[in-house]
């Protein structure tokens, strides 16, 4: 009896942590600027831009500053596909060529989502993406369009 009930807890606590996971797995995320951005929404297409190192600066004549996680980070890889709608070695693609080529520079590195949020918050003209449990009032969210 004592066995059963072992067995029956220890099946319990392995879906317990697999729905745990699962659900850190897809956390919501938002495109989030430097809180004194004028811009409050943007289209997809321009979003595309932004990210693709094509669009250089907000409408005001700011320079954008691009903030991007690790290729390898799970939050990255689902931004790429899920709002740009490319995938992330894509991305890295066209980041390597507009380098190596001399027409332009790659967005800015961090290292985790702590680190995106203190540079978009103290970065003017600055945007990148944060898991909704990291976003404060340090930074502006953006509609997506």
């Amino acid at each position: 009896m004592l066995k059963n009930n072992l067995n029956n807890c220890s099946i319990l606590l392995i879906c317990f942590f697999c729905v745990i996971t699962k659900g850190w797995a897809n956390e919501q995320y938002e495109i989030v600027t430097h809180p004194n951005l004028s811009v409050k929404s943007l289209s997809v297409n321009s979003l595309r831009a932004i990210f693709g190192m094509q669009l250089k600066a907000w409408p005001d004549g700011t320079a954008i500053k691009v903030f991007v996680l690790p290729d390898d980070n799970f939050l990255h890889q689902r931004f790429a596909k899920e709002k740009l709608h490319v995938f992330p070695y894509q991305l890295r693609l066209t980041w390597d060529r507009l380098v190596f080529s001399g027409t332009g520079q790659a967005p800015n590195s961090v290292s985790s989502s702590a680190e995106m949020l203190t540079k978009i918050a103290s970065t003017p003209g600055s945007i990148g993406y944060l898991e909704i449990s990291h976003i404060n009032n340090n930074v502006h969210v953006l509609k997506i369009e």
